[in-house]
């Protein structure tokens, strides 16, 4: 395992937001890096990003919200400043839910909070938010371009045993890239000396993004190698073996019309399975915390406002 990286100081690189206090939450053997801003008595919301960001990711919608709440962003286990670890097993979903829970429990430990998941980070979010106990802990799940990989995996196979080809089709294709990261070392390489020397040319041609506008981590080529383990660890399970999953937590659902990772059409029955769910749209691509902060940022206030977390107690969240 690769010890904790530390934080890497601003520069014009990076241009990372600015932040008021930083602290190392710990889960067992990983630690974390977190960062926080905004006023002390604001509703607390936490910020996961997903492959190959950092809390980079989120330049651009922390000054927007900062303001009125307070503002949680942390590196993933595997990236930025927090720690790598080497195994595989290390980076399965249930092991980052801990690490959301670990978060909260450090940032907010007597009150519930709103998540906010974009990608690896949404797809972590749904695994934390379909635990027994998650209401103690979130008071709301926004879910931005990542979804519940048993959800896709039930939805996959049943609408294929009804002859229903267009959508899981569609999902495969936009998916395919996934199948190369299964295989280890093959892409290791390419991203290395192409990708992340290349990144904010290779999201204007993918996403339509402006490359001024992407914000990555100084750590990105080595975190794009060590998020693969992340395909590795849950997409095969999650999508062969999906489990009965379901949330009463309230999720606001971000559809990007314009993502080519991941399609709309997947989510089309998760009422089923989160049926306090209500669905936002925006006319972006995949990452829409680079092209649409201002609009994702006022749903997730609207978002929050209305389910504005009650106070509990600290044992009550920790048993």
């Amino acid at each position: 395992m690769t010890p904790p990286r530390p934080a890497a100081e601003p520069g014009p690189a990076t241009e990372l937001r600015r932040v008021t206090e930083t602290r190392r939450v710990r889960n067992r053997s990983v630690e974390l890096a977190v960062f926080e801003s905004g006023p002390s008595d604001g509703e607390t919301i936490v910020l996961v990003h997903g492959w190959p960001d950092t809390h980079a990711l989120w330049t651009h919608v922390v000054p927007l919200l900062e303001e009125n709440y307070r503002v949680v962003t942390y590196d993933s286990r595997g990236a930025g400043a927090s720690t790598v670890p080497g195994r595989t097993e290390d980076y399965k979903l249930g092991h980052l839910a801990a690490d959301l829970f670990a978060v909260i429990d450090a940032v907010s430990p007597d009150r519930p909070v709103h998540v906010v998941g974009h990608d690896w980070g949404s797809v972590e979010g749904w695994e934390a938010v379909c635990e027994p106990d998650a209401a103690r802990r979130i008071a709301s799940f926004t879910s931005v371009s990542g979804p519940n990989l048993d959800l896709l995996g039930a939805w996959a196979r049943e609408n294929l045993v009804r002859g229903r080809l267009r959508g899981p089709l569609a999902q495969a294709v936009a998916s395919a890239y996934t199948v190369l990261f299964q295989v280890p070392r093959l892409a290791d390489i390419p991203l290395r000396t192409w990708f992340a020397k290349h990144w904010p040319a290779f999201l204007r041609f993918f996403d339509g993004l402006d490359p001024a506008d992407v914000r990555t981590g100084p750590t990105l080529a080595s975190d794009m190698v060590a998020g693969l383990q992340l395909y590795r660890a849950n997409i095969r399970d999650g999508l062969l073996r999906p489990r009965r999953r379901r949330t009463d937590v309230p999720v606001q659902l971000v559809l990007n019309l314009r993502d080519r990772a991941v399609r709309p059409v997947g989510y089309a029955d998760y009422e089923r399975y989160a049926p306090n769910l209500s669905r936002t749209t925006l006319r972006s691509g995949h990452w829409a915390p680079f092209s649409h902060p201002g609009e994702l940022a006022t749903a997730v206030a609207r978002f929050v406002d209305t389910h504005a977390a009650p106070a509990t107690s600290s044992s009550e969240v920790s048993g």
